[in-house]
């Protein structure tokens, strides 16, 4: 370490050994207080459109190579993709439960436990296959925790269609 990040650091270390700093966490490493269920629900619509294309891709006749490993290279990168968003709905989702929702909200909620736990359950099946029905049921179980959440703002809701290729709903606060 070199340069004043590097001095600074060392200082504080020193002072660190003497005083021992306590350790502060938050789901952004600061107590911002922003939290949304937009980013879930994106998540799920990813998911359903990969399970779109997926369901699109044409098995190439005969024993093409060129035609074989395209397909092979589109199956395999919608998969990842999917994989990936069906886990970025599952984080989510776990920070808005252990992070936002509190005692007070369940009680006003009693169904939180039992959607988050369907969520979660319904994201690792949607990993699991490509059908949309899967993804289908997480997504509507998304919007439900959408609604609960903003709820919990005193703020109303709606259901809109998504601007994306899925043409399916999601959930938006009425902000005016």
């Amino acid at each position: 370490m070199t340069g004043s990040r590097g001095i600074a650091k060392k200082l504080m270390g020193a002072v660190d050994g003497v005083v021992h700093f306590g350790t502060a966490s938050a789901h952004c490493d600061y107590p911002c207080g922003i939290y949304d269920p937009f980013d879930a629900q994106m998540a799920a619509h990813t998911v359903i459109r990969m399970d779109d294309l997926i369901a699109q891709l044409k098995h190439p006749e005969g024993h093409d190579t060129a035609e074989g490993l395209e397909y092979h290279h589109s199956l395999i990168r919608a998969s990842e993709i999917k994989e990936k968003y069906a886990e970025i709905c599952k984080h989510e989702l776990r920070v808005l439960w252990g992070d936002y929702f509190k005692p007070e909200h369940l009680q006003a909620n009693p169904k939180l436990h039992e959607l988050f736990f369907t969520a979660m359950h319904q994201a690792s099946k949607a990993r699991q296959t490509t059908d949309v029905k899967n993804a289908e049921a997480l997504l509507e179980t998304v919007m439900q925790i959408a609604e609960a959440f903003w709820k919990t703002k005193n703020i109303q809701t709606k259901r809109v269609e998504a601007p994306y290729p899925t043409k399916r709903q999601m959930v938006v606060p009425k902000l005016y």
